[in-house]
């Protein structure tokens, strides 16, 4: 699926959104959780960049925000009710799969907003989770083995 999708995503069970915008998607990766999370039964409520988190850039010094692409609310198998945060990001855009001098960069921002966000998760009894091309499309990475 193509990263450069962008659009309005429409709702099949407008009842278990709960961002107060139409969700927007900014990537076919994004528009393939958006699709999971309207459609999964164990889904009980999920929305579209609903809160802003507090970081400092690391490159610039400055506070800004930081906004994750999703809020989940499940149910496990046990029937427990789970809350989290949810960031989709490329593999090469998080500090171990970064190989350009742009996506290292990248990712160290990355890893400043996903660190604010663990904290300000956990602060609220939920948890916050990045998710990659890897986990979408269950891909496991390839290990690395040293040739003998």
């Amino acid at each position: 699926m193509p990263n450069y999708m962008r659009g309005i995503y429409e709702l099949s069970n407008p009842a278990k959104y709960i961002g107060k915008k139409a969700p927007r998607y900014r990537s076919g990766w994004e528009l393939a959780v958006f699709r999971m999370c309207d459609n999964h039964p164990a889904i009980t409520g999920w929305g579209s960049e609903t809160h802003r988190i507090p970081y400092r850039h690391p490159l610039t010094g400055k506070a800004t925000t930081y906004v994750p692409d999703l809020l989940l609310v499940y149910k496990d198998r046990q029937g427990h009710n789970h809350a989290e945060m949810v960031e989709i990001k490329p593999a090469k855009q998080t500090l171990e799969g970064a190989k350009s001098q742009f996506d290292k960069a990248q990712a160290v921002v990355n890893h400043a907003k996903w660190e604010a966000a663990k904290a300000w998760c956990k602060q609220q009894g939920m948890a916050f989770r990045v998710i990659t091309e890897h986990q979408i499309f269950n891909k496991p990475q390839r290990s690395k083995r040293k040739k003998k």
